[in-house]
């Protein structure tokens, strides 16, 4: 049997991360489940507390975007564990925006790196030192299926995944030896709450007049259909169990399996071209479907000079 852990999960109060606490929680294990959100903590809390013999739930109010909070959360752990600081840290916070790269604005691109790349860091940081002093400890980061692959409206939100795979590679040799093993959750499609705040976080780009009008409604639609047949977050939560306690984790654990390694090696096989036409008439990035099968000004122009763009 598992040795029970003290385990910090960061955006602990919707989706994988919520779900991935109480499923620790009916493992035995000590949680302490991290989020922004006062109230989500406090249901979450009250819901753990009806989880007949489990383990235990605490709640820390943290933004991994700020020093302040992340130190504040530093301390609290302390206290919650009696100054034995966590033995895992599930680095899960994080959100997208499905925008093209041509349109997205400075500050929606720096949001996510914010919270996904530079807060997961921010927080490696926070919490390694005592690691380091016990010799072990364990850091798992979710990623995605989109840190292997990039998918349309999902350039920023890829861009931090892929960089916390890399990011992740490096940190599990510097750390090793210091007794902290790193793994990396990637998980594809799975039914949360994740595909509609990216629709939400999106709306301001979905107007009538934007170029891609079409492939923005074409998205939404199959983010809805895709929702209604992707697995429910517990896959996900029982990969972070065993990279939170297995004697030996893996450095990788992909899930969903279609929705995961089949997909993930699908794309590896095929050619980089076809992936792209297929993945462009899912989404209506065609000229036909955004209406662009007119010459451009510049196409007119080098045809008159009988040139060829």
């Amino acid at each position: 049997m598992a040795t029970k852990q003290t385990i910090l999960i960061t955006g602990a109060t919707a989706g994988i991360g919520r779900y991935t606490a109480l499923h620790l929680v009916r493992a035995g294990h000590h949680v302490i489940a991290s989020g922004r959100s006062v109230g989500a903590l406090d249901e979450l809390r009250s819901e753990a507390a009806g989880i007949a013999h489990g383990g235990r739930l605490d709640t820390v109010r943290l933004d991994v975007t700020d020093a302040a909070s992340i130190a504040a959360a530093v301390a609290e752990c302390d206290r919650l564990t009696a100054g034995h600081g966590i033995d895992v840290l599930v680095n899960n916070a994080g959100f997208g925006i499905a925008v093209p790269v041509a349109e997205i604005s400075d500050a929606d691109l720096r949001a996510q790196f914010d919270t996904n790349v530079f807060g997961l860091v921010a927080m490696v940081r926070a919490f390694v030192p005592q690691m380091r002093g016990r010799g072990r400890g364990r850091i798992v980061n979710v990623s995605s299926i989109g840190g292997k692959m990039t998918l349309p409206f999902f350039g920023g939100y890829n861009a931090t995944k892929h960089a916390v795979e890399s990011l992740s590679d490096a940190m599990r040799v510097e750390l090793k030896p210091f007794g902290i093993q790193v793994s990396v959750v990637e998980p594809g499609p799975i039914r949360t709450n994740f595909a509609a705040r990216t629709v939400a976080e999106a709306t301001a780009y979905r107007t009538s007049d934007s170029p891609y009008a079409a492939a923005h409604a074409a998205y939404v639609k199959m983010a809805r259909r895709a929702d209604d047949f992707a697995p429910g977050p517990r896959v996900i939560a029982r990969a972070i169990e065993k990279a939170a306690t297995a004697w030996r984790p893996r450095v990788r654990y992909v899930a969903p399996f279609f929705g995961g390694r089949v997909l993930l090696g699908f794309a590896r096989m095929m050619p980089t071209r076809f992936i792209d036409f297929v993945l462009g008439q899912a989404l209506g990035l065609t000229p036909k479907k955004l209406g662009t099968t007119s010459p451009s000004p510049e196409q007119k122009q080098l045809a008159s000079a009988g040139l060829r763009s």
